[in-house]
């Protein structure tokens, strides 16, 4: 992710977190609901994905605010590990795991994911936004599935169409961005084993289960 794109998440933090509800609880508001569609049904798909969460432990890559790992650690994840470049994100997660009283089972690292050294594995791995921001994903997607023991989710922002139009044009002076047909996802799972891709809305939708 270029240094440009962190940026623009970093201040753009608070205003990403709203998208989600905020205080006022997770996709609140009749215009989030219409017109962040792909949001929704990404999250939810993969909080449905994680299950059981019980005793399991879950990677966050991108991870923004940690909505993700704050609600599979109130169903009982063991360990949530979150990591974004933007340090508002990071410091909106924090606050938002105390305010939860998950502190203990979250974790959360300021960081490059290519560059931090891990020393475990995980049941679940989470990228979801992610790879519309990222010029190489398939390393990126390597090494997520080195520390994968179970499943992991992917997002991906699709090319083609009005809405990719639009989002080209509004991210174009904000930051890099990367679109991608069904065609351009076989060929970078390719040989990654068990790989379901699901068109969801504006986004496609990937499990890997190793």
């Amino acid at each position: 992710m270029s240094k440009k794109t962190a940026d623009f998440f970093d201040g753009y933090a608070h205003d990403f977190n709203a998208i989600y509800g905020g205080d006022n609880g997770v996709f609140a508001g009749l215009i989030n609901r219409l017109f962040r569609k792909s949001m929704r049904l990404r999250y939810q798909k993969t909080i449905e994905g994680c299950q059981p969460a019980g005793r399991k432990t879950a990677l966050d890559i991108g991870c923004g605010p940690g909505h993700y790992g704050i609600v599979l650690a109130k169903q009982g994840l063991q360990s949530y590990t979150g990591i974004d470049f933007a340090p508002g994100m990071i410091a909106l997660a924090e606050k938002s795991a105390h305010e939860s009283d998950v502190a203990d089972i979250c974790r959360f690292i300021v960081g490059d994911f290519m560059a931090q050294e891990f020393d475990e594995s995980f049941d679940y791995i989470i990228a979801m936004g992610f790879f519309d921001y990222i010029a190489e994903p398939r390393e990126v997607i390597d090494k997520a599935l080195k520390f994968t023991r179970m499943k992991a989710f992917f997002s991906f922002p699709a090319s083609g169409g009005i809405l990719a139009w639009q989002r080209t044009l509004r991210y174009k002076s904000r930051c890099d961005l990367f679109l991608y047909s069904r065609n351009d996802l076989e060929k970078l799972f390719a040989g990654c084993g068990d790989v379901s891709i699901e068109k969801i809305a504006r986004d496609y939708f990937v499990t890997v289960i190793k």
